[in-house]
């Protein structure tokens, strides 16, 4: 199987340098993988580096936490556009979750992912699993199909846990075949990785990609 297609070729660490990116992006092209994932302020720089290669540029949105304002999540996705990305991939209020305030999170994802498809972009939603009960997760899921988002995203990578067989499994089964599921977070093998295709995963996001 060729993974490379279907990895998001990552790198989100807060000290990551222009010249990081440039590397990324060159990375990205030799080895064609589905997009680069940066954080907001580099979409612009990654979208000129890949201009005419077929590499999208993918973008984090209130990343890592979730935590920020909706019309803040909104106007991020909107200057992702603007500056040439192609995909977001957007965090959940992992706190209105845990507090059961579902409507709350179903109106932020709901209005995230309209301003996504408003302006043509796919957008993967980000419900960090290792932070939410089985419970949780389900519900979270469930709004993720019922709003139309285009992907369920399981981990950020920056909550002390990522990926797992048992989530992916899961969330493909609740989310069914009209949303997509990209395994994030951990994944550092090749051996795992196809474990986590095998189980559902339509796309992968790692930082540990050539490794």
């Amino acid at each position: 199987m060729n993974l490379a297609a279907i990895t998001d070729h990552t790198l989100l660490k807060p000290a990551a340098s222009e010249k990081d990116i440039v590397t990324l992006c060159h990375e990205a092209q030799h080895h064609k993988f589905a997009t680069v994932c940066v954080n907001p302020s580099y979409v612009q720089m990654a979208a000129k580096l890949l201009h005419g290669t077929g590499i999208c540029v993918a973008a984090v949105v209130g990343f890592p936490l979730g935590a920020t304002f909706t019309e803040v999540k909104v106007q991020e996705i909107l200057m992702v556009k603007a500056h040439g990305g192609k995909e977001v991939d957007a965090v959940i209020n992992i706190g209105w979750v845990k507090s059961g305030n579902w409507e709350a999170v179903e109106k932020d994802v709901s209005r995230v992912v309209e301003a996504a498809h408003s302006c043509g972009l796919i957008i993967k939603i980000i419900i960090e699993t290792s932070l939410l009960t089985e419970d949780e997760k389900k519900s979270v899921a469930e709004i993720v199909k019922r709003v139309g988002a285009d992907f369920i995203k399981t981990s950020t990578g920056f909550a002390g846990g990522g990926a797992t067989v048992e989530d992916v499994r899961n969330l493909k089964a609740w989310v069914g075949e009209g949303v997509k599921v990209k395994a994030s977070g951990g994944i550092r093998t090749k051996e795992f990785a196809l474990e986590l295709v095998e189980a559902g995963a339509d796309r992968l996001g790692t930082s540990a990609v050539l490794a």
